[in-house]
């Protein structure tokens, strides 16, 4: 089979790897029809977070069940399924607490499983990770593309939206202009926000960000953009969400934040550490955070709901679609802030 693979900074590749096989009586075997590429996946693209060469790349898979374990109940060849970006089980105590991420028997995307930006996964845990799409959606392009958001960014801006305590009638900030910023718009308009302040540097995500439900965007950087936003909702919010990970981003947040409030940060952290958190400043307003890695399984049944009852449309967000040999210039074309999310439609496959 075909699949995406990391061979340094800059150097993505569509290589002929084994593909791999079923190994468990719990597993299933997928052919990928769609994925994505991730903007966490720039951290490694750009040398900037560390990654073995020769790995395979992608973790945003959705595709049919090829093969099924003797044990999988829930699933049979032939289905369409989307998976999360982690792999979990579904009955340790931390997949019973919804922090499907901290799963005692799970995993993640790339090595043998196949990685997520190729022809085939295997899915070691298939009940616990794999989400079925009803059989009247298997088929429809455009249901499919607004269900793809699900495997990550959707599910992590909803998880930004949530730990921010954003409920009916609040007033919230989004910080980044991302796929998950912009998600995180759509999630705390699904959570009843009644004002959505969107932070950004480019002018065409704002204008999304807008068509997504914020009610005011903010261009403006630094000091700059952070008394724009104290400006428009009054001194600040009680909830903020921190989508980009970056510790300008991070600053920014908190420096929103107003006293007793909540930063829910979702973004992978990077630079944060060597800049220092201002802890301090924490203790004495009161601000929490909360947030991390997203257990997005815990939200995607809600989720594919809402998508397939029509009030819930992240597909936006794909703003160029490429095939397999197409996914480095993908990299690129993201890398480059040419695009937000690049989708990869695989439909020909080989052994």
């Amino acid at each position: 089979m075909r699949a995406a693979m990391y061979n340094g900074p800059g150097e993505i590749a569509v290589e002929e790897v084994p593909k791999p096989a079923l190994d468990s009586p719990r597993g299933a075997l997928i052919r990928v029809t769609h994925t994505a590429i991730c903007g966490s996946d720039l951290w490694f693209y750009r040398g900037e977070s560390d990654r073995e060469t020769g790995s395979a790349v992608g973790h945003e898979p959705m595709g049919i069940v090829e093969e099924t374990g003797t044990d999988v109940t829930s699933l049979k060849p032939g289905d369409r399924v989307f998976a999360p970006f982690v792999i979990s089980c579904g009955r340790c105590e931390f997949c019973r607490r919804g922090l499907h991420t901290s799963c005692t028997n799970g995993g993640s995307w790339g090595g043998e499983n196949g990685g997520g930006q190729g022809e085939y996964v295997r899915v070691p845990e298939a009940d616990g990770t794999l989400v079925r799409v009803p059989d009247r959606y298997a088929n429809d392009e455009e249901t499919l593309k607004s269900i793809l958001p699900l495997t990550d960014v959707m599910g992590t801006g909803h998880h930004a939206a949530v730990n921010a305590g954003v409920g009916e009638g609040d007033t919230c900030v989004v910080v980044g202009d991302g796929a998950v910023g912009l998600c995180g718009v759509l999630a705390a308009r699904r959570l009843g926000a009644k004002q959505i302040v969107a932070m950004g540097h480019h002018e065409d995500r704002l204008s999304l960000a807008a068509e997504f439900g914020a009610t005011e965007t903010v261009a403006e950087r630094g000091e700059a953009g952070v008394k724009r936003a104290r400006e428009l909702t009054g001194g600040g919010t009680d909830h903020v969400l921190e989508c980009v990970g970056a510790a300008s981003a991070m600053e920014t947040a908190i420096d929103i934040c107003r006293p007793g409030g909540t930063v829910g940060y979702v973004g992978v952290p990077h630079g944060v550490e060597e800049a220092g958190l201002d802890v301090f400043s924490l203790f004495s307003d009161n601000i929490s955070l909360c947030g991390g890695v997203a257990p997005v399984r815990a939200y995607a049944d809600d989720l594919l709901a809402d998508v397939l009852d029509g009030t819930l449309d992240p597909s936006p967000i794909f703003t160029k679609t490429v095939d397999l040999d197409g996914v480095s210039e993908g990299y690129r074309a993201m890398d480059e802030r040419e695009e937000i999310k690049v989708l990869v439609r695989i439909d020909d496959h080989s052994e």
